[in-house]
């Protein structure tokens, strides 16, 4: 399914949204962070405003601290979705998947698989991502690796089928045949 179909899912639902990017010279303003921006404005390019973006933030790689703030998002602020940017590789420091599945109720194993799969078709690098999605409470959280190109191509790949599985775990909608 190409990005333009996600428009295909009728959804007037809002879905809010935290974007957390997660890199030590990012947060020590050694580097600018492109991956961030780049998948709020992707979010903002999708049709009806599905997506409301309500908090971004920029962190270290310390895994305390981005549990605890994917808790807080969860709980506290209860968002229906958090995408992370960074951390997913294999550097010692690259701990988001560790945090993200320390906070986890439940695993969305076909989100990441599919991700890697897909950017396996245009990089065999792809097998080196260590992303995760999860379910914590009504939260869907996704992690993106760090370089905006994968960024874009992954969201591009998931993107289309996100509203019908957010309906679902939000129970705005409960089918799943015949789609």
């Amino acid at each position: 399914m190409s990005f333009s179909e996600k428009k295909n899912h009728i959804s007037n639902q809002t879905y809010r949204t935290a974007v957390m990017i997660l890199s030590d010279k990012g947060a020590k303003g050694e580097r600018k962070d492109e991956s961030g921006p780049l998948i709020i404005k992707l979010l903002e390019d999708v049709e009806e405003d599905s997506y409301q973006v309500v908090c971004s933030v920029l962190l270290p790689d310390e895994q305390s601290v981005i549990e605890q703030t994917l808790r807080n998002l969860c709980d506290v602020e209860k968002l229906d979705l958090i995408l992370t940017t960074g951390g997913t590789g294999l550097s010692p420091r690259d701990v988001t998947p560790e945090a993200t599945l320390a906070v986890a109720e439940r695993n969305v194993p076909g989100i990441a698989e599919y991700m890697r799969a897909k950017s396996f078709e245009i990089t065999p690098k792809a097998m080196l991502s260590r992303g995760v999605a999860v379910l914590r409470g009504k939260t869907l959280i996704i992690n993106l690796p760090g370089s905006p190109k994968a960024v874009k191509e992954q969201l591009e790949f998931i993107l289309p089928a996100l509203p019908h599985g957010l309906d679902i775990l939000l129970g705005r909608d409960g089918e799943c045949g015949g789609r």
